[in-house]
């Protein structure tokens, strides 16, 4: 979910007919997204300024319209009005609207507008190079993957979101020692143990490559547990034992 912008409560923005603040509205969304969509949308037409369009598309996001969701909140970080730091924490959640509406381009762009205002942020760097991994911008991926472990280097997701992407672009060394470094720093991580098992695959190895993903079926949950369940499947269909 979108976490909210608390940097907006700095606008003196004017309540709403029924005198409901901005913490009013963003309660409302949780009771009821789509009331709270209609009454953020009434407080726009009436002056209510950012705080209004903020709150409007928390709105638009919790009824998974995301698409409008990351329009709203783009717009919202191109409002000089906003201070810096709000600027980059509203295309941040313009970013993970993005994602959540399946568009990564869009989502790069938006946190790469985030970064212009903080441009060493980890959190920006990690959520740029996943989107960057989804248009398969490899290259680009490993460089915020780099820039973000170089003030994290015990950081296990980010090295092996980097072995993919340094994997993808045939550099399979650096991919094998970002494992191992993942694997030393969280023992058995279940998405190092997938990663590590189509490194194995790749080599020949089929037990190893079986006993990785049984591993990670094992241990790893959601899309992590699945994927590893998917390779097992196939390579049982292709005759491994």
């Amino acid at each position: 979910m979108l976490k909210y912008a608390l940097v907006l409560l700095a606008f003196a923005a004017p309540a709403m007919a029924e005198d409901m603040t901005y913490d009013d509205c963003v309660a409302m969304v949780d009771r009821s997204p789509a009331t709270a969509e209609k009454k953020s949308a009434a407080w726009q037409v009436h002056g209510g300024g950012a705080a209004a369009m903020h709150c409007h598309a928390l709105a638009l996001y919790a009824l998974q319209r995301y698409d409008e969701a990351a329009r709203v909140l783009d717009a919202l970080g191109r409002n000089r009005d906003v201070p810096a730091a709000g600027r980059s924490a509203l295309f941040d959640e313009a970013g993970s609207a993005w994602l959540a509406a399946d568009k990564p381009g869009q989502a790069v762009t938006s946190f790469t507008a985030a970064l212009a205002d903080k441009p060493n942020d980890l959190g920006l760097l990690s959520s740029r190079a996943r989107a960057r991994g989804l248009i398969r911008d490899w290259r680009g991926a490993e460089s915020d993957l780099s820039a973000a472990l170089a003030q994290d280097a015990n950081r296990a997701d980010l090295l092996v979101l980097r072995a993919s992407s340094r994997w993808a672009q045939g550099n399979k060394t650096g991919a094998a020692a970002d494992i191992v470094r993942s694997l030393e720093v969280y023992p058995d991580y279940p998405p190092a143990l997938v990663e590590r098992g189509k490194m194995k695959y790749s080599a020949g190895d089929l037990a190893g490559a079986k006993r990785d993903w049984q591993s990670a079926a094992a241990r790893g949950q959601g899309r992590t547990a699945a994927d590893a369940k998917r390779y097992l499947n196939e390579l049982q269909s292709k005759g491994g034992k």
